[in-house]
């Protein structure tokens, strides 16, 4: 038998058994004890009994006439004879019996004092010399059913009290773990997104220093993902002054020179700048995302945020036209910094317009109930691939420009506000194609409403974006 894996179960089976154990020794012994007395109650009956009867005999005995010899006493009514009883002479002959007295269960006279044959106990006694004896009997099985009667009496209520026991225990031991179960839930709850200290107010002496530990432990982790990200955002942020000086540099000296091998290598500068540009507004991205504070203290109107997005990105001539927009004509709430949504949804648009095939649109649906979906076409992405490319600077099977930070921006986005991110690919039904599925649960009406209609709670809308 497997012993149980929760803590509670443990110490509720072993402490409500070494009751139950302890309450069954406890009740053996006194079970011993109560047989005991009830044999020193019984035999002090039988002697009391001989001794009242003998003297009262031997008057009897003395006022009859000669030729009486024997005389069974008579009762006034029927009743249980526990103790039967017999008056001898010297010789042996019965002078006086109980009604029911059997001569058969009665041995001789030998001394005064209790005898036990295989049926009775017995005490006798004497008097006159012990010329006149006396012999009282009772049965061993009378003396067995009283006892099983008090010992029967005892165990109805301790077969009662053991279950009940039983169920107290794991009552109070789990009462006594309630601050240990809140501390468990508090260290699941801790992520990269929460690091603050654990309440260490309501615990027990024994488990408030792994609080403590746990705690110094958040501290450090806090501190070295802050300087971490720090160190990301300011680097990128000190960057882009020198970059940018860099970059204007390189356009002048473009315009200025004359030397066609020199203008080459300055438009290839020029395009190293912009690509390193472009890394440390990724970077920027990432920094945010990884440092927490997503989630809004009020909802917002993801839908329209998606709509400035998807206006900004269509701007660009490069991409103009490649995107067919499905949004609700409703607002869609969620309780989602817009700055962040925004940097979700543009991630993952740009990944879609830079790795799908570039003559298939880009497909961005925003269902009712906040979920929000990029498909593009393009060749499927190997399984083994892709499980790691949520990982910064993981980039697939692709010669288009990018940083490999897209997708993990993303992913740790939605991992801070309690959502999720699913890669797919090839798409569902088909042989080809990419698909990023990001999904966090809506508030206010909107679903309601959407859900009493019956209807589908997908796109209500579509747009070409020109």
């Amino acid at each position: 038998m497997m012993p149980p894996r929760s803590l509670q179960w443990r110490i509720s089976l072993w402490l409500g058994l070494g009751i139950a154990l302890l309450w069954i020794v406890a009740a053996v012994a006194t079970a011993q004890r109560l047989r005991h007395e009830m044999n020193r109650v019984f035999d002090s009956a039988l002697e009391e009994t001989a001794q009242r009867i003998l003297p009262l005999a031997v008057l009897d005995i003395l006022d009859r006439e000669d030729g009486d010899t024997s005389q069974r006493i008579a009762t006034l009514r029927e009743h249980d004879e526990y103790f039967t009883y017999i008056v001898r002479d010297a010789r042996g002959s019965v002078l006086l019996r109980s009604h029911r007295a059997d001569d058969a269960i009665f041995p001789p006279f030998a001394k005064t004092g209790f005898v036990d044959t295989a049926t009775h106990r017995l005490y006798f006694d004497a008097a006159l010399r012990n010329t006149v004896t006396i012999a009282v009997a009772e049965p061993l099985a009378h003396r067995r059913e009283v006892a099983n009667k008090a010992l029967l009496g005892l165990a109805l209520p301790l077969g009662l009290l053991v279950p009940l026991g039983l169920v107290a225990v794991w009552g109070v031991v789990r009462v006594s773990m309630a601050p240990v179960r809140r501390l468990g839930r508090g260290i699941e709850a801790r992520g990269s997104g929460d690091l603050s200290p654990i309440p260490v107010a309501d615990l027990p002496s024994e488990i408030a220093p792994i609080a403590d530990a746990v705690n110094h432990l958040l501290e450090g982790l806090r501190r070295a993902l802050e300087a971490e990200r720090s160190f990301t955002a300011n680097s990128a942020h000190e960057l882009r002054t020198p970059i940018a000086a860099a970059l204007a540099q390189t356009q002048r000296l473009i315009a200025e020179t004359q030397d066609a091998a020199a203008q080459s290598r300055a438009q290839q500068i020029e395009t190293a700048l912009r690509r390193l540009w472009r890394l440390s507004e990724k970077l920027m991205q990432l920094a945010k995302a990884e440092g927490g504070r997503l989630q809004a203290k009020e909802t917002i109107d993801i839908a329209s945020a998606l709509k400035l997005v998807s206006d900004e990105i269509m701007r660009d001539p490069a991409t103009a036209g490649r995107l067919v927009l499905n949004i609700p004509a409703t607002p869609v709430l969620l309780d989602i910094d817009t700055d962040a949504f925004a940097i979700l949804a543009r991630n993952l648009i740009e990944n879609g317009l830079k790795h799908g095939a570039s003559d298939a649109p880009v497909t961005v649906t925003l269902s009712n109930i906040g979920v929000l979906t990029v498909t593009n076409e393009g060749p499927p992405v190997p399984p083994e691939l892709l499980t790691r490319l949520s990982r910064p600077f993981e980039r697939g099977r692709t010669d288009a420009e990018g940083s490999g930070l897209g997708l993990a921006i993303a992913r740790a986005i939605a991992s801070g506000v309690g959502g999720e991110l699913i890669l797919t690919s090839p798409l569902p039904g088909a042989q080809s194609g990419f698909q990023a599925r990001f999904s966090l649960q809506a508030l206010g009406p909107v679903e309601e409403s959407a859900s009493k209609k019956g209807k589908n709670p997908g796109a209500v809308g579509s747009t070409h974006c020109m």
